[in-house]
């Protein structure tokens, strides 16, 4: 008998996996044979339904097959891993968007790879035995084959638990978190797959099924959303450690038997993923970031050693303390550049004026995605991959797209009356500077004269947001110009929010960095507060980052050395978000409420405290947190 057995049967490509003595693990072999199948079928009339299942009580598909995967890499061979990747993935991508339906019968486990072929179709059929899983974290990986897809999907927060949980979820958890379909008793399963070889109509498989009884993950959501919430993988384990409940301890014992940076990178990608940008190629892409670099820089080799060839279940994980370094995850998941996963797509022309601190990184991450990118900056800086113009106009001339980086509205204006005229018609001009709202509009309406898209899309997220293209846009301008520059937002950043027409992005920024601002300064005004109380700065953010004062300026960028996830504070404040860069936020933000009668007293005082700090005092060139040793040495006179 043959590992897979692939005909067609009346009106249905049939695959059946066939190595039950291996909960049939697919080989790469196998992979390549079904996505051969698929290929022959699309323009083959004679079928019209595709029909996955496998032989054996105990597995529809437990994974890929990774001991191959293993001795390559052992020798220092990734090129094997990558390539087994690379395959896999745009085998998941053909299921995905595969023209005719696409059923598969999930008996027993569907883990990992078999996820990939089981939960990507059209009419995913679970029974009684049904065990689906995404357990990668346990060797080493994240989860892959597209299933990041479906945990971003997933109601609440169940996708950040299942991904760093591996918790297995029974036919009607399934059906919840949107990787199967339809529950059908397993004994009906015979005559179904019969119907569909007859008829290649699939209507029978909604007729047969039933509701199943309500699964335990449905009734642990309350515990699931309160504690995977967080930010970082930091988060999730600090509000576990700190409840007393059989969920947590139940959860953090999950937990500890997968890879730290593995359980980071998942949850990180989540957060990029989630969204309304959500697409099977974006996941796929940020999903081989990691894989492409699982076997020399993440666990997977050191995963698969202790689990199955030593098997003595003592993993030597990196990061073992759960203290996963944001630098490491960004490592991880950024761009591969000339290396980056191809699934049939084309680069864009891209011109990029304005290659600073933020500019020249996030025009690199496009490069390095393959995209042709030419940029001019004044200051003659220059960006990796990226092709240098003489000027500004000579790099947005004939390209699709022309991104801006700027430091103000009137240079905005300027750059804009040189490369408007030079861009072709129907070309996308995408400002990612953050001007004020009236300058945007003003440009907007130049490029609607000149028959162009425009987008004003400034960003969140800083420099290391820049270089490990995690930024959030938010963005103002047509749908039609959103829909054109969301690819790039894909790659620079983990979130773009269309938020209305022209200069509404620039109005979500401002409105964004005034909270922020504000926020900054109660965070740093209540350490100082609590050292000259004689808490300890550690235990106010133990309180405090699981308890109603949380947020993003106390559990993602604490002002306080030493304390929480490693922030500018914790490298003498060397700006991530300068200081004087707050100040003209703030600024804008207080010229905007001016423009509108908008009564904002907590933006004025943000903006009073932040203008004497950069000009008076040593803010100047300064991370905008550096504030909180300003407020140690100060009383209230």
């Amino acid at each position: 008998m043959t590992d897979i057995s692939i005909r067609i049967t009346g009106r249905a490509g049939r695959i059946t996996l066939q190595r039950p003595q291996a909960l049939n693990a697919m080989t790469y072999e196998m992979c390549l044979a079904i996505e051969a199948a698929l290929d022959a079928w699309r323009s083959d009339d004679s079928v019209e339904v595709v029909v996955f299942d496998a032989i054996g009580d105990r597995a529809f598909c437990s994974g890929g097959d990774i001991a191959e995967l293993y001795e390559t890499g052992t020798k220092g061979d990734y090129a094997y891993g990558q390539t087994f990747w690379a395959d896999e993935y745009r085998l998941n991508h053909k299921i995905f968007h595969y023209p005719k339906p696409v059923v598969s019968f999930l008996q027993g486990f569907t883990m990992g790879g078999g996820v990939g072929i089981g939960c990507h179709g059209s009419h995913r059929v679970v029974g009684d035995s049904s065990q689906i899983a995404m357990p990668e974290c346990g060797i080493g990986l994240v989860p892959d084959v597209g299933g990041s897809l479906m945990l971003s999907l997933a109601p609440g927060r169940l996708g950040e638990y299942l991904g760093t949980t591996a918790a297995r979820m029974n036919a009607s958890d399934a059906i919840f978190a949107g990787f199967a379909d339809h529950y059908v008793a397993e004994a009906h399963w015979p005559a179904l797959i019969a119907t569909l070889e007859a008829t290649g109509d699939t209507s029978c498989i909604a007729a047969a099924a039933t509701d199943p009884e309500r699964g335990p993950l449905q009734q642990a959501m309350p515990d699931i959303d309160r504690h995977f919430h967080g930010a970082s993988l930091s988060d999730v384990l600090t509000t576990l450690r700190d409840e007393d409940s059989d969920f947590a301890r139940d959860t953090l014992k999950r937990m500890g038997r997968n890879s730290p940076l593995s359980m980071a990178c998942t949850i990180e990608a989540q957060h990029r993923l989630r969204g309304p940008s959500l697409t099977l190629d974006k996941a796929l892409d940020l999903e081989y970031r990691f894989t492409a670099r699982a076997m020399e820089h993440g666990d997977f080799l050191e995963g698969i050693r202790a689990a199955i060839i030593d098997k003595d279940r003592t993993p030597k994980w990196q990061y073992a303390d759960g203290a996963v370094p944001p630098a490491a995850v960004s490592k991880m998941l950024m761009p591969l550049g000339d290396m980056a996963l191809k699934l049939g797509g084309t680069g864009m022309k891209i011109g990029f004026v304005g290659l600073g601190n933020m500019g020249a990184p996030m025009a690199a991450n496009l490069a390095k995605a393959g995209h042709s990118v030419t940029g001019f900056d004044v200051a003659g800086t220059t960006a990796e991959g990226v092709t240098n113009a003489p000027s500004a106009a000579e790099a947005a001339t004939d390209q699709d797209i022309v991104i801006t980086m700027l430091p103000n509205g009137d240079i905005l204006r300027a750059v804009a009356a040189e490369v408007i005229p030079a861009m072709k018609p129907g070309a996308t001009l995408i400002d990612c500077s953050t001007v004020d709202v009236e300058s945007a509009r003003a440009v907007a309406a130049q490029a609607d004269a000149a028959g162009l898209g425009s987008v004003d899309a400034p960003v969140s997220g800083g420099i290391g947001g820049a270089a490990g293209g995690t930024l959030t846009f938010m963005a103002g301008g047509s749908p039609a110009a959103f829909d054109a520059a969301k690819p790039l937002f894909d790659i620079m950043g983990q979130k773009a929010v269309h938020c209305g027409d022209a200069g509404a992005g620039q109005a979500a920024k401002i409105c964004n960095n005034m909270i922020l601002g504000a926020t900054m300064i109660a965070t740093c005004e209540a350490f100082a507060l609590a050292d000259k109380l004689g808490l300890d700065r550690q235990k106010m953010f133990d309180v405090v980052s699981t308890s109603s004062g949380y947020s993003w300026t106390i559990n993602a960028y604490c002002p306080a050395p030493g304390v929480g996830p490693q922030s500018p504070a914790d490298n003498g404040y060397t700006p991530g978000f300068a200081a004087e860069l707050m100040l003209k936020d703030l600024g804008l933000s207080q010229q905007a409420a001016e423009a509108v009668d908008a009564d904002t007293p907590m933006g004025q005082r943000a903006l009073e405290l932040y203008r004497q700090f950069v000009e008076n005092e040593d803010g100047l060139g300064k991370d905008f947190s550096a504030m909180l040793p300003r407020f140690e040495t100060r009383g209230r006179g």
